[in-house]
């Protein structure tokens, strides 16, 4: 219940308590490691045994002697590891180490054996592809000129030598620079315009100014400013800061000066004033949009122009604007859907069932509303055999996956996830469903439900969907008079039923209550005693979670998009997100200002879909579910003294 990415800590059925020896002394070597302490990590790994995590303090031991130049030993180690997680993430930073020295053929050797490698490492790559003169490192860095906005630092001599090489144009320049500026990253940007010739980089104060006073920047702007493209460009991009704050005030500066911008500024700037607007729901969006004419959209830009033309049941500039996108963006199953409801809309109902056909049958928002425009039920796949003995010993006995669980056994869950997941690599669907019958059986619930979730044509979606703490979840659901659907597909995304789950800003417990929220719930039902160290047990966590979710129902029209949306990001959020006009609960959600609880609340609905047909046993209407938003009103909008 909050509006931030939330970091889950992990209580399992282990006990610290009962940690043997070997768990002890890969504890004293992991803060060895970490401490820089080379003759206690070596004392720890003398101690350790036949432990599961052994590989782990060997590349502990390795990283250290690296770091003091000795390498005697590691090709050895890879090698007996190889593709492994902790082989991947020792030879990423052995090319770190070797790149460092300008090694570059070694580099070259070893980039091929990498099989999952970060940004940095594959321009690490690059540099030494281009050491050996091959140019087409240069083609494949062109490639994410306009995408990678903040580069790791290794990718900076790439795109110096991209620029050097003649090609990137200054248009080329100017553009990224405006995309860093639309994605907030104004620092970025103006490194970017140093690529510019001498003589045409932009004022590194007028630039500063432009972004952190831009009305003053504009009122202030001299007389002959126009007289450059730099002077230009910064006046439009003052325009765009502008609109961050007040799209409207910024239309009407751009008003004032449209006639002294080329034609590409301008309509840059218009269409950065109509995004603007389009994440405020403000009326003008559309025509806005149609002011930026042919300006080359971002993803985001492209993406919100659909939006507030949804909103606006434009259905024309719907189809239009989805037809102009870049092909991998438009096959998304949102765009997809919505260009199939476009088509429908102009009566090309053969074309719009093509494209609901593309995505039907997927187990996500938009597969579920595909499948209703096809007038399919919404109904679970039928449930994969199960796995047998021998499918479920060779889950048990893979190496990756009895690390990760002896890492949840320590409870240091970021390396058990990670380790978990790289397990999973290339495993078929019959190894899938083991795996995560065995972290159902370790009650490992999210690691059971990403698992599941992963299968291509086997399915079992009681892994998916599980339902645990039903003696307290349902029960209370009844009381509070709540869809216990509903409650469960609230659940499953809020922690995925860790039950000491807590979020970055302090939200806790199965249904990620905020210590305020709690306590105010807590006196709301008449609960005695309440201390917030109770919020993580399950009874308590559950019943201030289901009170809250009804109060927030009855203050929502008792809406359920509303009422998910509220509890993601706050009630008042979910209230002024309403439109001047109903609005299908589908547009509501997918026009969400807030792209996480946008997300949000599309995965709650459609949970609470598949979580009726398990508990019921009959298909359920996503579209009924999602209803129709009533529209704004001054009653709506009234305050019910909600957190």
């Amino acid at each position: 219940m909050k509006f931030c990415i939330f970091l889950i800590s992990l209580a399992l059925p282990f006990s610290v308590a009962a940690l043997g020896s070997g768990d002890n002394a890969f504890l004293t070597a992991r803060d060895a490691f970490r401490a820089g302490d080379i003759n206690k990590l070596e004392r720890a790994a003398s101690q350790l045994g036949n432990h599961e995590l052994a590989p782990y303090v060997e590349n502990y031991r390795l990283r250290m002697w690296m770091d003091q130049g000795n390498t005697n030993n590691l090709r050895d180690f890879l090698q007996r590891h190889e593709g492994s997680f902790v082989a991947e993430k020792l030879r990423a930073e052995w090319i770190r180490w070797l790149a460092k020295r300008s090694t570059w053929n070694e580099v070259d050797a070893e980039f091929p054996k990498m099989l999952a490698p970060d940004p940095d490492i594959i321009c690490l790559s690059q540099q030494a592809r281009l050491a050996r003169e091959d140019r087409g490192a240069l083609v494949d860095a062109e490639k994410t000129w306009l995408t990678m906005l903040e580069p790791p630092e290794s990718c900076r001599p790439i795109m110096d030598a991209l620029v050097a090489s003649e090609r990137i144009t200054t248009d080329e320049i100017w553009a990224r620079a405006r995309r860093q500026v639309e994605a907030n990253r104004p620092g970025w940007a103006k490194t970017t315009l140093n690529y510019l010739p001498d003589n045409q980089i932009p004022d590194g104060r007028n630039f500063d100014s432009a972004i952190s006073n831009a009305m003053g920047y504009l009122v202030r702007q001299p007389g002959n400013w126009s007289a450059s493209r730099a002077g230009r460009e910064l006046a439009a991009i003052a325009i765009a800061r502008l609109a961050t704050s007040d799209p409207r005030v910024a239309a009407d500066e751009l008003e004032k000066i449209k006639g002294k911008l080329h034609d590409s500024e301008r309509q840059w700037a218009w269409s950065q004033i109509a995004l603007q607007a389009a994440k405020k729901h403000l009326s003008e969006t559309v025509s806005w949009y149609a002011n930026a004419g042919k300006a080359t959209l971002s993803d985001e830009a492209a993406q919100w122009k659909v939006r507030a033309a949804l909103r606006a049941q434009e259905w024309g500039v719907v189809r239009d604007t989805i037809e102009a996108m870049p092909p991998e963006l438009a096959a998304r199953p949102e765009w997809t859907y919505w260009l199939g409801r476009a088509l429908k809309s102009g009566g090309r109902t053969t074309e719009a069932d093509a494209l609901f056909e593309k995505i039907a049958g997927q187990t996500n928002f938009y597969g579920n509303l595909a499948d209703e425009e096809l007038g399919r039920d919404i109904l679970p796949p039928p449930r994969a055999r199960a796995t047998t003995a021998d499918e479920e010993k060779t889950a048990r006995d893979n190496t990756g996956i009895r690390r990760a669980l002896a890492f949840f056994r320590l409870d240091l869950r970021t390396e058990a996830v990670k380790e978990w997941n790289w397990s999973l690599r290339g495993m078929d669907d019959r190894e899938l469903l083991a795996a995560a019958n065995l972290a159902k059986r370790n009650q490992i619930w999210d690691r059971a439900i990403n698992t599941a979730d992963r299968t291509k044509t086997e399915h079992d979606f009681s892994l998916r969907f599980l339902a645990p703490y039903g003696e307290h979840v349902r029960p209370a659901a009844q009381n509070q008079s709540l869809d216990d659907a509903w409650v469960y597909g609230l659940m499953r995304q809020e922690s995925r039923f860790i039950t000491s789950a807590k979020s970055n800003v302090g939200a806790s417990g199965l249904m990620q209550l905020m210590p305020a929220t709690a306590k105010w719930v807590a006196k709301k039902i008449g609960l005695r005693d309440f201390s917030h160290g109770r919020v993580n047990d399950t009874e308590t966590n559950v019943l201030l979670g289901t009170s809250y979710m009804r109060l927030v129902m009855e203050n929502l029209d008792n809406h359920p998009v509303l009422a998910s949306a509220a509890y993601n990001a706050g009630p008042g959020r979910a209230k002024k997100w309403r439109a001047d006009r109903p609005l299908e609960g589908a547009i509501y959600a997918e026009t969400i200002p807030f792209s996480e609880t946008r997300d949000y609340v599309k995965k709650v609905m459609s949970n609470a879909v598949y979580y009726s047909a398990q508990f019921n046993g009959k298909a359920d209407s996503l579209k009924s579910r999602l209803g129709v938003v009533g529209a704004k009103t001054a009653e709506s909008m009234k305050d019910a003294d909600l957190p």
